[in-house]
């Protein structure tokens, strides 16, 4: 897959890993299209950027979502690249009155509905670009959860799962589809969950980059990759380990 020269939309583009990787697009010559609930938040990280557009956009309200690909299918015909990264989060332990329900909906709205009504309402636009891909973040708790984010666990689980099935379904497409698995990351967004012990942002869009020019499908970066290991090795164990400081 080329890393320049494409016009990629990401999620959540203001902060954090979403930021990162749209700096490092816009770097490489591409035209980075970046969406986020916070118009300020929106327009401060536009600002630091080269060869952007900013898009107010919720994608967890579908009337949100509906009218970015209108926006998108109208005003950037040549979109080839979407990185599904706007996520939500609660800090939470499955107990009595927690309202783990009404939590795990809103996480699975952001974190998994909206990623496949997207990429579904955008292939067509897609398949009419001679590459094209996806890319959809998920994390190290697709594969063994953490005890206190039960909700964003069990989202970037069906996560993994649902890019498994989009990627063999589009193989014989020009749509590549890609998941990025980054471990626990310095951002504001992971500051309830010890995020200032995790890598840097930029490390994640570093990696995504590289997975991108070798086409590397399953990107596990950095611990992420020995902690995949150490899962398939022994999952029990690695849930153990997941959570060894619960």
């Amino acid at each position: 897959m080329k890393t320049t020269n494409n016009t990629v939309l990401i999620t959540g583009g203001s902060l954090g890993i979403g930021f990162e990787i749209a700096k490092s697009l816009s770097e490489q010559g591409n035209h980075v299209i970046i969406t986020g609930r916070n118009a300020e938040r929106l327009e401060k990280a536009a600002a630091q950027l080269k060869n952007v557009t900013p898009i107010v956009s919720d994608v967890a309200n579908e009337q949100d979502l509906d009218k970015l690909v209108q926006t998108l299918n109208t005003q950037f015909p040549k979109l080839n690249v979407v990185i599904n990264n706007a996520g939500n989060a609660y800090t939470y332990k499955l107990e009595e009155g927690v309202n783990a329900a009404k939590k795990a909906k809103e996480e699975m709205q952001t974190n998994l509905f909206a990623i496949i009504d997207l990429n579904e309402k955008l292939l067509p636009l897609l398949k009419k670009q001679t590459e094209a891909a996806i890319v959809n973040v998920s994390s190290i708790v697709a594969f063994a959860p953490g005890i206190n984010i039960p909700g964003y666990s069990a989202s970037k689980a069906a996560l993994h799962s649902y890019t498994q099935a989009l990627r063999l379904t589009q193989e014989k497409s020009n749509v590549k589809v890609f998941e990025l698995m980054p471990p626990l990351v310095n951002t504001t967004f992971s500051a309830e969950i010890g995020g200032e012990n995790g890598i840097p942002p930029k490390v994640v869009a570093d990696e995504l980059l590289q997975a991108l020019q070798t086409d590397n499908y399953e990107i596990r970066v950095a611990g992420t990759e020995d902690f995949y290991k150490f899962y398939l090795s022994s999952p029990a164990d690695a849930l153990q380990g997941m959570n060894a400081n619960r």
